[in-house]
């Protein structure tokens, strides 16, 4: 089983079982030098470091992954490095060709055509053991936004399906914490 958790709970003194994946959600960190101070508190801990490419909803800081290539390849913790809202494997290739070896590409799938295109996208994963994420809210959303709310559920079978056929690990959102204090 694979447990990643969001920077935001951090805040909260919670204790996690050990081998706990902490996700940095880059939308929600300010600057580079926020980020090497969040890593820096989380040596020990393997990252998962998430880049809100084309997002359209707050917070949306503008990060290229230009901008962290140094920061990744100085901290070995991570681990993991997913990009938003990929649709075809020219959004996943750039990523492949700049990062290090041992940081494992999560597309996220957040539309109907990443739903369509997976196996091209997966195709284009350089690593036999291959990860995918899918954002339920955002692919609802855009569904929404063409009328097609109805086949919600369709798309999400579709994904779940392609990735236990073909051996790869989909990460999903298993629950949310509400609280009244930051």
């Amino acid at each position: 089983m694979m447990l990643i958790i969001s920077q935001n709970l951090a805040k909260y003194g919670m204790l996690f079982p050990e081998g706990t994946i902490y996700r940095i959600n880059l939308a929600w960190v300010d600057s580079v030098d926020e980020l090497i101070e969040i890593l820096n508190r989380h040596v020990s801990q393997s990252i998962f470091l998430d880049l809100p490419v084309g997002r359209m909803k707050p917070p949306n800081n503008k990060y290229e992954v230009e901008d962290l290539v140094h920061i990744i390849n100085s901290n070995d913790h991570i681990k993991y490095f997913a990009i938003s809202n990929v649709e075809c494997k020219e959004n996943v290739s750039k990523y492949v060709n700049l990062l290090p070896n041992n940081v494992k590409i999560v597309p996220k799938i957040e539309s109907p055509t990443g739903v369509i295109k997976i196996q091209e996208i997966t195709d284009a994963l350089p690593k036999p053991e291959k990860f995918v994420m899918l954002d339920h809210d955002d692919l609802y959303t855009s569904l929404e936004r063409i009328g097609e709310t109805s086949k919600f559920r369709d798309y999400v079978n579709q994904l779940v399906n392609f990735c236990e056929k073909n051996n790869i690990t989909l990460l999903r959102t298993r629950g949310v914490i509400f609280s009244d204090k930051l």
